[in-house]
């Protein structure tokens, strides 16, 4: 099965239909299988004394401009829909509250996702996996008893779902990758598990290939420079093209795991075992 592979958008479009849409040709381009963004109901996620606090930002003094900002409403997603079936890729998005998960519904989307955030939010849970689709578990801030708690829940609602191994830490330091839990998870849970990735270059995500992922989601930006928390640990276009190839070539490599002879090696050996007059055998 081939490694599914998503471009998360988040909020790195800064509230801009274009530059989102920009991301998906991109994502499309680089051979990604999906996009994923956020959706968030500013006023059921953040606390009024939160967002009066002061912040300048490309949009306001105050948190709440920012975060009214960067959120994208219905035309700007109805235009995010029309133009994925435009280019035939599938796209999904994290909902941060029940308002946001039920406004996604309209669209008839494939793939439901659980942000780290809301792996701890026992009725978040229950309310996705009552839909019944397919769904991506990031497990970055969680314990075992957490994540034990999720998988529950959609066992229990029979509800299709891969866990995802993520350490949120924005960019993430390569130290604190712990890919081993990545097999692990693999072990404990008897399920397929993927890869959310927040760090620094593409490394760390080729080795996640290697271990057996079922999925890779990493943030994708313009420009790491621009605007927006989650940039500095996103990957620019050249840099997606270049992760989507080399995770291709990887999965071709890992093979069957049987040490067997490669046809292609038959002629070989017998030049080389040719004075030990040696046959080719099963």
């Amino acid at each position: 099965m081939s490694i599914f592979i998503i471009a998360e958008l988040g909020i790195n479009h800064n509230g801009d239909i274009e530059i989102a849409k920009q991301l998906i040709q991109i994502a499309k381009d680089a051979g990604c299988d999906a996009v994923k963004l956020q959706k968030r109901t500013i006023d059921m996620v953040y606390s009024a004394e939160y967002l009066d606090q002061p912040l300048e930002s490309p949009w306001g003094k105050t948190r709440r401009e920012q975060k009214e900002g960067l959120e994208l409403g219905q035309k700007e997603y109805e235009e995010i829909d029309r133009y994925c079936r435009e280019l035939e890729i599938d796209w999904f998005a994290s909902a941060w509250d029940p308002e946001s998960q039920d406004f996604l519904k309209q669209f008839n989307l494939k793939y439901n996702k659980i942000a780290s955030a809301m792996l701890v939010d026992k009725d978040h849970l229950k309310l996705v996996a009552s839909e019944g689709k397919h769904t991506f578990i990031s497990t970055g801030m969680s314990t075992y008893k957490d994540i034990d708690l999720a998988v529950d829940i959609f066992r229990k609602s029979n509800c299709p779902f891969e866990l995802m191994h993520c350490v949120s830490t924005y960019p993430m330091e390569d130290g604190d990758a712990n890919l081993k839990c990545i097999p692990m998870m693999q072990k404990r849970y008897q399920c397929d598990v993927g890869y959310s990735g927040h760090e620094v270059g593409l490394a760390v995500s080729y080795a996640a290939a290697a271990l057996g992922i079922t999925s890779l989601e990493r943030h994708i930006t313009l420009n790491r420079s621009m605007y927006g928390s989650d940039q500095a640990a996103s990957v620019e276009p050249l840099g997606l093209r270049t992760l989507v190839g080399a995770i291709r070539k990887i999965e071709r490599a890992m093979g069957d795991g049987k040490k067997q002879i490669n046809q292609k090696e038959i002629p070989i050996a017998k030049k080389l075992r040719a004075h030990l007059k040696w046959e080719a055998s099963e």
